[in-house]
C-alpha cells in the first residue's frame, strides 16, 4: 500500500492516476513528478518497490504544496477576499458563484434547489 502525503493510492490503479487521488495534484502534475523520478507511468500502484515509492514521496513532500496545507492556503484566500469586502469575496459570503455565471437559471448548486410543489391543488371552500 502506497500512502503519499497522507493519502492511499488505489492499488489497481496506474501510477500515473493513483496520484491525482492526490488533493493538488493533477494529471500534468503527476507526469512531471514521474517524469522527475524515473518512475514508469504504466505500473500499478501495488507493484511499486519501496525505493519507487519513497522517491514519489520524497518528490511530492519537497516540491509539492497538497492536502492539508493546500486546503488550508486556499481557505485564508477566501477568508482575504472576504475581510477586504471585493465583489468575489461578496459572493462567496452569499454563496453564489463567484466568476460571472448567470444565476437568473442554473447555479443550483451555489444557491441551492428552491423546493417548489408543482400542481398543487387549492383547498376547497368551506360554505
Amino acid at each position: 500500500m502506497a500512502r503519499i502525503a497522507g493519502v492511499d493510492l488505489p492499488r489497481e490503479k496506474r501510477v500515473e492516476i493513483g496520484l491525482t487521488y492526490i488533493f493538488g495534484i493533477g494529471l500534468s502534475s503527476a507526469q512531471k513528478i514521474l517524469a522527475t523520478t524515473k518512475v514508469n507511468p504504466d505500473t500499478r500502484v501495488k507493484d511499486l518497490d519501496d525505493a519507487e515509492v519513497t522517491a514519489l514521496r520524497f518528490e511530492v513532500e519537497t516540491n509539492y504544496q497538497v492536502e492539508g496545507d493546500l486546503r488550508r492556503l486556499e481557505g485564508l484566500n477566501i477568508k482575504r477576499l472576504v475581510d477586504i469586502g471585493t465583489f468575489r469575496g461578496r459572493r462567496h459570503r452569499l454563496g453564489l458563484p463567484v466568476r460571472g455565471q448567470r444565476t437568473r437559471t442554473n447555479a443550483r448548486t451555489r444557491r441551492g434547489g428552491r423546493r417548489t410543489v408543482a400542481g398543487k391543488k387549492k383547498a376547497p371552500a368551506k360554505k
